[in-house]
């Protein structure tokens, strides 16, 4: 009888813990993909694979906190990836025109934010869908990255310690990931920006009839969301020791979205979480460089990726009713 009765509440308490903290599903699902690539390949959980692993998330996981305020606000950016792509040559040639190269990082980010307010702007003033602003900003900017830069490569030009610090080291883009992820989710669970940016999404109607600016919160996410992307295109430049003007677009901001919305950020507004986006993040890159070590063709992870992205919306949906409805 004790034995019989134990088990249901085991799985209830797993159940309730599932449903009271979001990130438990995402978690639970990358442990369980690293016992499964480490027991098919030991070279998995290598100290150089896991190097690997934490370089290919860092980026990602950094757009994605930019992508989660957006999302949550109940908009879209799909420019930040080209901004990826803008802010490091806009770094580069600042630095050539005589800036010392930290200053160079800082106009980089500010070039990025700027892009991010006339999303806002566009969006919010003009009444533009995001997707439309943001779609026409892609293209905008992948243009203007292409003259900008003749189309060729360069290579970013700072000191030894400036350069590990800002990518090159070894964990140093997992750690600017990491502060990101930290420092935003205290802003989104903490401070009442994160209080107005969920109200926002969650009831605009009712959020602007209790005083709450929407247009400024909506326009200040997606600042923060370009110049975090700008902010992640400056770190690759760094470890990658290239700036490339082919580099990001499309791939890495789909690759933030799935990433948030793995993580358990609503398409349609309203909640979200950016510590499940560094999670989604993880997971993606745990998938990716698995399927490589077992030589599954990249067609493959696209196939699964969508399965992925369609399941988690699901249980998402689901699970949100359920928290709105008590948990019952």
């Amino acid at each position: 009888m004790s034995t019989r009765g134990t088990a249901p509440n085991r799985w209830q308490r797993l159940g309730r813990f599932v449903l009271h903290w979001r990130e438990a599903g995402i978690l639970i699902a990358g442990c369980l993909l690293v016992v499964y690539f480490q027991s098919f390949n030991t070279a998995f959980l290598s100290s150089s694979n896991i190097a690997n692993l934490a370089q290919y998330a860092a980026a990602t996981a950094i757009i994605a906190a930019g992508e989660v305020l957006v999302l949550i606000c109940g908009e879209l950016d799909l420019s930040v990836g080209q901004v990826y792509a803008l802010a490091p040559f806009v770094m580069y040639f600042s630095h050539q025109a005589g800036l010392p190269m930290l200053v160079a990082i800082v106009v980089a980010l500010l070039a990025a934010a700027t892009v991010g307010l006339i999303n806002g702007l566009i969006t919010v003033g003009l009444k533009v869908p995001s997707f439309v602003t943001t779609l026409g900003m892609l293209f905008l900017i992948n243009g203007f990255t292409l003259t900008l830069s003749g189309g060729f490569p360069v290579q970013p030009q700072a000191g030894a310690t400036l350069t590990n610090v800002f990518g090159a080291s070894a964990v140093a883009e997992m750690l600017w990931a990491l502060a990101v992820a930290i420092l935003f989710q205290l802003i989104l669970a903490k401070t009442r920006w994160g209080l107005h940016t969920i109200a926002t999404g969650g009831n605009p109607l009712g959020a602007a009839e209790v005083g709450i600016k929407t247009g400024r919160i909506k326009t200040g996410n997606f600042m923060l969301c370009s110049t975090l992307g700008g902010l992640a295109g400056v770190l690759d430049a760094f470890r990658i020791g290239s700036i490339d003007p082919l580099a990001g677009g499309t791939q890495i901001m789909f690759m933030a979205i799935a990433s948030a919305v793995i993580g358990g950020t609503l398409l349609s507004g309203g909640s979200g979480t950016i510590v499940g986006a560094l999670f989604g993040a993880m997971v993606l890159a745990i998938l990716k460089d698995g399927f490589t070590l077992s030589g599954v063709s990249a067609y493959t992870f696209d196939m699964i990726l969508g399965a992925a992205i369609l399941a988690t919306m699901v249980i998402n949906v689901h699970l949100s009713r359920l928290r709105a409805a008590g948990g019952s």
